[in-house]
Formats: C-alpha cells, sequence, structure tokens
C-alpha cells in the first residue's frame, strides 16, 4: 500500500557541523565504533565519513538514490503531492484500491480525500487521504536539513512528470508555498480551508460570512480540495503555517 508510512523514513535526517562533532568526542568515538563494528547496522545509515556543503555529515535513514525513489512518488500529483500539500495515501488507490483478506473477510483501503467513508473513526479523523499539517511540516523541515549537506547540486523534478528539476530548499519552500495556500485567496476570491466538506456543509459556509477576517486552523485538509476537516482550533500544529509563512517572507500576501 502507498501511504504516508512510506515517507517517514525521509524524517530521520540530521546534519552535523564539523565544530560540533569536534566539541562532542564521545558522541563521535560511540558512532564511528557503531559504524566500524556493527557494518550490518551501518550499512542502513548515511555516510557519515563523507563530509557535504560546509564539511557537514549526514546522518540520515535515507540517501542519494533511496531519497530519489521515495521524493518521485511523493512529489507526483497522480500519487501524493496535492495542491495543498502532501497527501497521508497516494490517489493512486482511488482507481486501485489495497486489497488484503484476512481470516477470509476482505478489507479494502481507498483513497478517502476527506472524512472517513467508514464509522471505525467515527466518521471523522481520516488518515486515508486528506493532508496533514504537522506531518507536512516535518517533511519540510527534513528537505532543508538533507539540502544542508547536498547543496545546490542535488535535484529531483518537481512535479514529477514536470520536466522542471529543483533542488530540495526549493522543493521545500515548493511545498511550503502549497500549504500556505490553504488560507489564501484564489482567483475566485475564495479561501481553500473554507470550503465545504461533507460534513460541515453549511458550517463552513456560515462561520466564512460571518467572520470574513478569521483563519481557522484545522485538524487536517482534504486531499484535493484544501477544505478544512476536523476540530477547527488545532493551534497545536498546524499554526505551524505561521512559521513557514515566516521563512517565505510572505506576511504581505497573507494579509490582502
Amino acid at each position: 500500500m502507498r501511504s504516508l508510512v512510506g515517507l517517514l523514513p525521509l524524517l530521520a535526517v540530521e546534519t552535523i557541523q564539523p565544530q560540533l562533532i569536534d566539541a562532542l568526542p564521545g558522541f563521535k568515538a560511540r558512532l564511528e565504533w557503531y559504524l566500524t563494528h556493527r557494518p550490518d547496522l551501518a550499512s542502513l545509515v548515511s555516510r557519515w565519513q563523507e563530509p557535504g556543503m560546509g564539511e557537514r555529515r549526514l546522518v540520515a535513514l535515507t540517501r542519494g538514490h533511496r531519497m530519489k525513489c521515495l521524493l518521485r512518488r511523493m512529489l507526483d500529483p497522480e500519487e501524493f503531492l496535492s495542491d495543498y500539500g502532501v497527501r497521508s495515501v497516494s490517489k493512486y488507490h482511488k482507481d486501485h484500491p489495497y486489497r488484503l483478506t484476512v481470516r477470509g473477510e476482505e478489507k479494502v483501503i481507498s483513497y478517502e480525500p476527506a472524512e472517513s467513508e467508514s464509522n471505525i473513526f467515527g466518521g471523522n479523523s481520516n488518515w486515508r487521504g486528506p493532508i496533514w499539517f504537522p506531518i507536512n511540516y516535518l517533511l519540510i523541515e527534513s528537505l532543508q536539513q538533507f539540502h544542508h549537506y547536498y547543496g545546490d547540486d542535488f535535484k529531483v523534478e518537481c512535479p514529477t512528470g514536470s520536466g522542471r528539476f529543483l533542488h530540495l530548499k526549493e522543493v521545500a519552500n515548493e511545498l511550503s508555498n502549497r500549504l500556505i495556500k490553504l488560507w489564501l485567496r484564489d482567483k475566485n476570491g475564495e479561501r481553500p480551508f473554507e470550503r465545504p466538506s461533507r460534513m460541515s456543509e453549511g458550517e463552513a459556509v456560515g462561520f466564512a460570512a460571518q467572520h470574513p477576517n478569521r483563519y481557522l486552523f484545522h485538524e487536517y485538509f482534504h486531499g484535493d480540495t484544501g477544505a478544512g476537516l476536523g476540530a477547527s482550533h488545532q493551534t497545536g500544529w498546524t499554526a505551524l503555517v505561521a512559521k513557514l509563512i515566516q521563512q517565505q517572507g510572505e506576511f504581505s500576501t497573507i494579509a490582502k
């Protein structure tokens, strides 16, 4: 099955500057011991002894070829890449549901971009397609970390199939702008997060009419339309958009 779980190895990344390595001799010695004496584990970790941009060292589960394979799927609009971020399940499963037979009973998981189609999650919270903001934020941070090591020469196609190649910081910026767009007015004057969904139709429209200058921080967002879903007060994680706006220098755009 093509789900967000397969992208999570991208989050296991850290870059370490040479001055920090020298300041932590104990950490350096223990890490190098594992790389020397446990090659079975070391083979799963980045090439620690190969300096990257600025002499930084990389500690990561995915590197080079592995990362490009994951990003090829993640940045594909027909799979994980939405106009508003990275989906939790690939859109591929809309036409090709994942099927599993357990004790003679067939279980089916398909792409569900909004609220759950079953009552297993109470008909609300759903990890089978929508965009979850905190995971997207962590993916952006990870791409920034990889760029700190690889620099501008390491590029991937974004979006997949577009013929446009970006370095990893540019990919992180692309994802950031798609998430920020959830709160920006489109050409029709609509903000995507205000669009109605199956469970909140009328509620979202009513709120927008009564509070035209208020912004809700929803729990998650529709994988295709960007409509806000679930709880609407998730300032604990969805308000991370403020950090993305700061990084992108978009304060003036949001205020329009």
